[in-house]
């Protein structure tokens, strides 16, 4: 003999406010947990974007960063020539060296400084990166003090207006353009001539050289050719790789975060949710006596119970999960402990997020239910009975 889910919600449904606070509870933990998993694949999603998979990325061996690399003039001739290296339209070769230093600029709203990446360029820099488009102004010419700023500084940053004038390396920019990158790491970047930033910081070196493949699945024989070549001491990564590895300390404080918060918050909303169902049992216990003599057996209450504790774990997660959805039109920023400098991007709510918070209300409900659950069942029908 089995009840049916309606006798579960008529019970809940009798019991308003305390469904409605325990659902609220366990909403409230799902939505903390959500966030932050969301903010951690939004955070691994945009610069893994950033990349390409056909692009190699050539950095110093052992840096981990272009920030902290170091790529010599004679080093980046020397990987002009190889051969697996794509061809463009124009019969140039899609290669460009590039060099990447961190200056700071101040906040729009709180004039706080934050490091922002400004990375030298080359005519090629763009063909290798599809995702670039100019929405306003114009390119920085070669050989001038200009610059174009990504959308997303345009947004947080103060005095970075077209035909404004940026001071850093001891030279005035002037602002010729807008860029944007769509959800990849380039729209948090300042990008200008290449031979100019390295005249103004004075760098010996390039930070990176960044090729195209003309076939993907020459990559590791380039790979092997260039870490072998005992004139350099380089090392090549696929693009996607290396933006990938960006994210991975940032994302795993993440997870590590909203793990710790989540536990914390989680055993207040299990123990709500016990609170709710022991009342339940209290407040039911004639019933559960009537229940016993009609013939139904120990289990079927213990499932009953377990059952609407299950359903109010169900529906805190629904809850939670729909308001954590709404945390993807807002864009955050943050540092990113690679690169030392502000990256902004979205939240970013996956199946996988859905499915896992799924999962954790359930469980929430599981172990806030599974008590009382069981001093229901174990009740005494006569003793049941007596209490009305």
């Amino acid at each position: 003999m089995a009840m049916s889910l309606s006798y579960n919600f008529r019970n809940l449904w009798t019991r308003r406010l305390t469904t409605l606070l325990t659902v609220s509870g366990m909403a409230l933990v799902v939505f903390v947990f959500a966030s932050i998993l969301m903010l951690a694949e939004g955070l691994r999603k945009t610069l893994v974007e950033t990349g390409s998979y056909d692009n190699v990325v050539i950095v110093r061996k052992g840096s981990n960063s272009e920030v902290v690399s170091g790529v010599g003039r004679q080093p980046a001739s020397i990987l002009e020539t190889l051969p697996e290296i794509a061809i463009g339209s124009k019969g140039q070769r899609l290669l460009a060296k590039e060099v990447v230093v961190l200056i700071a600029l101040a906040k729009k709203g709180s004039d706080s400084p934050s490091n922002v990446i400004l990375r030298g360029v080359e005519e090629n820099s763009i063909l290798l990166r599809p995702t670039v488009r100019l929405v306003e102004g114009r390119l920085p010419r070669v050989g001038s003090p200009e610059v174009m700023i990504g959308s997303s500084i345009a947004r947080r940053f103060k005095g970075v207006e077209i035909n404004e004038t940026i001071r850093f390396g001891m030279s005035d920019w002037r602002i010729v353009g807008t860029f944007d990158a769509g959800n990849s790491g380039f729209s948090s970047e300042i990008w200008g001539d290449v031979d100019q930033f390295i005249q103004a910081f004075r760098r010996p070196a390039y930070s990176s050289v960044i090729f195209k493949l003309r076939d993907s699945s020459e990559f590791q024989n380039v790979k092997s050719r260039i870490e072998s070549d005992p004139r350099l001491t380089l090392e090549a990564k696929r693009e996607t790789k290396y933006y990938a590895e960006q994210s991975e300390i940032m994302a795993k404080f993440l997870r590590v975060l909203g793990i710790s918060l989540t536990i914390i918050f989680s055993l207040g909303a299990v123990i709500g949710a016990m609170i709710t169902m022991y009342s339940a049992v209290a407040n039911r216990t004639t019933e559960i006596g009537t229940l016993r003599a009609l013939g139904f057996q120990r289990r079927n209450i213990l499932t009953a119970f377990l059952v609407e504790s299950l359903l109010l774990g169900f529906l805190g997660g629904l809850a939670g999960l729909f308001f954590a959805s709404f945390l993807q039109f807002f864009t955050v920023s943050t540092m990113n402990f690679q690169s030392f400098a502000e990256l902004a991007f979205s939240f970013t709510l996956t199946f996988e997020i859905f499915y896992k918070g799924m999962v954790f209300s359930l469980v929430m409900g599981f172990v806030g239910g599974l008590l009382p659950a069981v001093r229901a069942s174990r009740m005494v029908i006569v003793e049941a009975l007596r209490a009305s």
